[in-house]
């Protein structure tokens, strides 16, 4: 493994489903919120779709001996969700966001007593233990029928190596 590819290893296991674990599935296809969930943002996201999109905001390389290092990466989730409503209410959007964070929420804390989601990392979410979501104002969202806003952001160490 390689930090040049934890942002895809991150968005592979947020796409990742598997009925057995009881972690909820994310992208649409599997019973998800989401339309889009993928590595890296695109030049022009999806309109009017839920969008779960991964990225990395700081790598840090920590030395933890002699010979030995590891990557810590701070990834940003970047969510993207309609404002609009088949009801026209603007509530039903937000409250729609806060379920799909949450379902996030529970995919990031991983399985019972392996925080290492699946093999990817050493942890995930345990180095801090936290994982902020900061919301953006919906009301330029809701008023201009655009998008409401949201970002997950929480730290993951990789697997140590020798240099």
């Amino acid at each position: 493994m390689s930090s040049a590819d934890a942002v895809t290893r991150e968005a592979a296991w947020l796409s990742d489903y598997n009925p057995a674990d009881s972690l909820p599935a994310l992208h649409t296809a599997l019973g998800g919120p989401f339309d889009v969930v993928q590595a890296y943002l695109p030049r022009t996201p999806a309109q009017r779709r839920t969008q779960l999109y991964v990225l990395r905001r700081q790598l840090r390389e920590e030395r933890t001996a002699h010979v030995r290092r590891m990557a810590r990466h701070l990834f940003e989730l970047r969510i993207i969700w309609p404002a609009s409503s088949p009801t026209g209410s603007s509530e039903d959007p937000q409250q729609a966001l806060d379920t799909a964070v949450g379902l996030v929420l529970e995919r990031i804390g991983g399985l019972m007593l392996d925080k290492t989601h699946g093999g990817r990392f050493l942890s995930v979410a345990e180095n801090p233990p936290e994982v902020t979501v900061d919301y953006t104002d919906p009301e330029p969202g809701l008023r201009d029928r655009a998008d409401l806003r949201c970002t997950i952001t929480y730290w993951a160490d990789d697997t140590e190596i020798n240099g």
